[in-house]
């Protein structure tokens, strides 16, 4: 059965909402403060927030960070460095979309919308728990890597979820086989910019970074700001992702009862039922970073879990806080 969206209240804050001409409120004469204020209360008392405890949320614009905390015990904060798993793959896409100015050919983009057919990357086949040997792992190494490097022509076309498309556009199209976890770094720097920090842990284009909410927060600027190619793209050459609505489609790691689309290297959050529009790129383990279907604001939730259930908790509560803070409205308590 599908999800149904969640009713919503409003929240009385200590400044009265304007209301508009129909009576409802508006959300277009929110303060900044008023809308941080009921991005906080979801943030403290919604159920899915607290089952994603603990966390860091911020939300900010083009410019800076405009709000955000610390919730729960134990939770990092703005500065705390970790694996973002998928979260990756969207600065992966806005390299490949930088480098080729825009113009991309018809195999980086069925490769950005994991279309390509290379679907037999494991994440784990690629992990080295010994430094030396994870200094020494390239790009090429992990792509070759037990069946990393399985080919389905039968999938060519067809949306499945699976880091295999981005390593393979790496090694095959981008020349980046040879490359380390350092020189990895450097080469996506060079096009991303160098003005937020990032590392590899294994050089997987579509799962391996390292990093903080800070830090993933300047790139997002940096989309809203369209300093990078990216940003101008969001949405661009999206395709369906959910087996169930799709026959397009294979694999996805959404929940069935959810039908998103996926664009260059990023989700686009469209389901009928609870979808905003917003432009995504999860991780497995719950980092969750946003932008929004107006391209005004951006978000991280950010956490570091280990469970099938992470990513998707990130969303739900990651949502919430988005809604509050676009219209000032939080679920009722449960």
């Amino acid at each position: 059965m599908r999800q149904r969206p969640s009713k919503w209240i409003p929240v009385m804050l200590a400044t009265a909402f304007m209301l508009t001409a129909r009576g409802g409120w508006s959300a277009e004469t929110l303060t900044n403060a008023q809308r941080s204020e009921a991005a906080q209360a979801v943030a403290d008392n919604s159920p899915l927030c607290k089952a994603a405890r603990p966390f860091y949320w911020e939300i900010g614009n083009s410019q800076q960070r405009l709000a955000g905390s610390s919730v729960g015990f134990g939770a990092p904060d703005a500065n705390t460095t970790m694996l973002i798993a998928s979260a990756s793959k969207w600065i992966f896409g806005a390299y490949v979309t930088q480098l080729r100015h825009g113009n991309l050919s018809d195999n980086e983009i069925r490769a950005l919308t994991m279309r390509s057919g290379y679907v037999g990357l494991k994440y784990l086949a690629c992990l080295r728990l010994l430094q030396n040997r994870q200094a020494s792992e390239t790009v090429a190494g992990c792509l070759h890597s037990g069946n990393n490097d399985a080919y389905v022509a039968a999938d060519v076309g067809r949306f499945y979820y699976n880091g295999g498309h981005f390593q393979a556009l790496a090694v095959n199209d981008l020349g980046l086989g040879g490359l380390d976890d350092a020189e990895l770094h450097d080469a996506i720097a060079q096009q991303v910019g160098k003005d937020f920090a990032f590392t590899y842990h294994s050089p997987q284009l579509a799962a391996g970074i390292s990093t903080s909410a800070n830090d993933y927060g300047r790139f997002l600027r940096k989309l809203l700001r369209r300093d990078l190619v990216m940003g101008a793209m969001l949405g661009e050459d999206a395709v369906c992702t959910n087996p169930k609505t799709c026959p397009g489609a294979v694999s996805t790691p959404v929940p069935e009862t959810e039908s998103w689309h996926y664009s260059l290297a990023h989700w686009v959050e469209d389901d009928p039922g609870v979808g905003d529009g917003a432009y995504s790129s999860g991780g497995a383990f719950g980092f969750y970073p946003w932008i929004d279907a107006g391209k005004t604001w951006y978000g991280v939730l950010a956490r570091h879990k280990i469970g099938s259930k992470a990513g998707y908790q990130s969303v739900q509560c990651g949502r919430q806080i988005r809604r509050a803070w676009l219209d000032g409205r939080v679920p009722p308590a449960e």
